[in-house]
């Protein structure tokens, strides 16, 4: 993977938004995916959320969108988007999610024109030229050429779907993203193009970010404050700086830092010298 860019983050911009969740329980018939979890988001502000596989950080970002039903907690907008219910059409127009597979999140028989313009019917926003000004826009501040608008996903590659579905998320200019392990599905070459597109928007807009991976490392280059998940509790908070610095105690964030790339691991023995050619 390419260089990434240092973690940074914007001052918080005028509506700024902010998430509060408190006493979070997701469970699955007898199995409980998020057991009594909390966090707080400041406005502008952005957190990971890391674990291993089955620690429950994905239905986190599940529950906080209303994709799977809690059965505890209250999840809470702060700052600008404070009185948004769950729920309501402010709530998903301040809050949009970037799924880990581009090719399923998008639909294989609509072209991109049709998917960006998709949300801007749904919530009634712009027409005619300005909903076209709008969608090339988006487009334009992911990457992406005007001339795709009108191709299917299959024709696509892996990273240009991904900054589609980033644009679709960006369409509705939302205060809030929910990232869920948005580089994972991507080839290597591609992932840090992404990670940086997502770190330059969050710059530019002021967005706040919820950012879920198995990756430390890559969480701690975009994200200020993480959180360590484990059989779907929090067993870990820290910041980027602190872990950097060597602050994890935690024994699985320790793990974590080892098995991420781009943080120190012990360096390989030496190879003895090949034994001297007999004269």
């Amino acid at each position: 993977m390419g260089a990434l860019s240092a973690v940074g983050g914007p001052p918080p911009v005028p509506g700024a938004t902010g998430l509060a969740v408190t006493g979070l329980r997701v469970a699955f018939g007898d199995h409980v995916a998020v057991d009594d979890l909390s966090f707080t988001l400041p406005p502008g502000g952005s957190l990971g959320l890391v674990g291993g596989s089955g620690s429950g950080k994905s239905s986190v970002l599940r529950a906080v969108c209303g994709l799977v039903r809690a059965q505890a907690g209250q999840v809470a907008l702060t700052g600008g988007g404070a009185g948004a219910a769950p729920g309501s059409a402010a709530f998903r127009r301040r809050v949009q999610m970037v799924f880990q597979d581009p090719y399923g999140s998008l639909h294989p028989r609509q072209t991109v024109d049709r998917q960006l313009a998709e949300p801007l019917a749904i919530h009634r926003l712009d027409r005619g030229a300005a909903r076209e000004a709008r969608i090339e826009r988006a487009l334009a501040e992911v990457g992406l050429d005007p001339g795709l608008r009108f191709r299917y996903p299959h024709q696509l590659s892996g990273g240009q779907r991904q900054r589609v579905a980033i644009a679709r998320a960006l369409i509705l200019e939302p205060n809030l993203l929910l990232l869920d392990e948005p580089t994972s599905a991507l080839d290597a070459s591609v992932q840090a193009e992404v990670l940086n597109l997502l770190d330059a928007l969050r710059q530019r807009r002021g967005l706040a970010f919820v950012m879920v991976s198995h990756d430390l490392a890559v969480v701690a280059h975009l994200c200020e404050d993480l959180v360590v998940m484990a059989r779907g509790r929090v067993v870990d908070r820290l910041g980027a700086a602190a872990l950097a610095a060597g602050g994890a105690a935690c024994a699985e964030t320790r793990a974590l830092q080892e098995a991420a790339a781009g943080f120190r691991r012990p360096a390989p023995p030496v190879p003895a010298p090949p034994p001297a050619m007999p004269a």
